[in-house]
């Protein structure tokens, strides 16, 4: 294969909070933002060969997320950077503990008028791994254009990996998010879905249930959900796997859930085998690995310039103190 992971989706300017100017107003950062590129760059940190397809901007935003994405090794031959479109912004907003919103300027933007014509077919059709979210599901012709791009690499042999990834504000009505949404899961292999995505989906806080629910019904190889601060939980064979998050000082959780989600697809590279042919012992690493790297992540502000090297990670997972809830 000519990649070992290959994302598409939204492509974005992350503004972050970054302290205040002299006259006590918010300065804020300029960041590469999107979930999949997020995960892109977080794998490529972890050494693998890692591309981004998607769409941008021809403008200075949309230049900054193209350089970013090579910055970090990231292959750029399927990002497009058009004129027609403007690049999506959104602004971050931070609670005291660190915890993140946003508000999206996305209004006919360039990541949402990526259509089948537009993709780097090699990407899709040459990749280990083919990895999408639920922003490009909000909007069409993205929408169809993702779910096209999976399909190909699902023929292929790719393992599907999806992260729904919900941000309500993105979409006209709860109805028809949780119906594409949950549509979606039907072409994934490995599913990473928080706590507060699995309450709403399932109208469950019983996540070992919404795990076998999902297993059961789409025939998923492994639900991961992840829980923040209380870390993660998986199920497999009746047995309950829960591993916690690590004592960090947070200063910003924008990408961490990106990063856990990295971590995780870097132990199944690692391991070679199918998602639902894991060992105890293989299950239990994968998930403090995620931990560690989700957790690594919040230490700095932004997504991608807090993404830590393999060799932090094991550090963590070494010597971290598990944070006690």
């Amino acid at each position: 294969m000519k990649y070992e992971f290959t994302s598409i989706g939204e492509i974005l300017i992350d503004f972050t909070p970054a302290g205040k100017s002299e006259a006590g107003g918010i300065l804020f950062q300029q960041n590469l933002g999107g979930a999949p590129g997020n995960v892109a760059c977080a794998i490529s940190a972890l050494n693998r060969r890692a591309a981004f397809i998607g769409m941008a901007g021809d403008d200075g935003f949309g230049r900054f997320c193209k350089k970013s994405f090579e910055d970090r090794n990231v292959d750029t031959t399927g990002l497009i950077l058009t004129p027609r479109y403007n690049t999506t912004l959104a602004f971050v907003h931070l609670s005291d503990a660190g915890d993140r919103s946003f508000s999206f300027y996305r209004k006919n933007s360039a990541d949402i008028n990526i259509e089948k014509d537009d993709l780097y077919m090699d990407a899709v059709r040459s990749t280990k791994v083919f990895h999408f979210g639920g922003v490009s599901l909000s909007d069409e012709p993205s929408r169809s254009t993702t779910i096209y791009a999976v399909q190909e690499a699902k023929k292929c042999g790719a393992l599907i990996t999806y992260d729904p990834n919900l941000r309500m504000n993105l979409w006209e009505d709860m109805e028809t998010l949780k119906s594409v949404t949950s549509d979606a899961f039907k072409y994934a292999d490995v599913i990473k879905l928080s706590d507060d995505e699995a309450s709403f989906l399932f109208d469950s806080d019983d996540y070992a249930d919404v795990i076998r629910r999902i297993r059961d019904k789409y025939g998923t190889k492994l639900v991961i959900v992840s829980r923040g601060p209380r870390g993660a939980l998986t199920e497999a064979n009746g047995v309950l796997y829960e591993s916690p998050a690590f004592d960090v000082k947070t200063i910003d959780t924008t990408g961490s859930g990106d990063c856990f989600f990295a971590g995780a697809i870097h132990c199944l590279l690692a391991y070679g085998k199918p998602a639902d042919a894991l060992s105890g012992d293989e299950i239990r690493r994968m998930l403090a690995f995620a931990n560690a790297s989700g957790s690594l992540a919040s230490t700095k502000l932004g997504a991608v310039s807090a993404l830590p090297t393999e060799a932090e990670i094991e550090r963590c997972m070494k010597n971290g103190k598990p944070l006690v809830i």
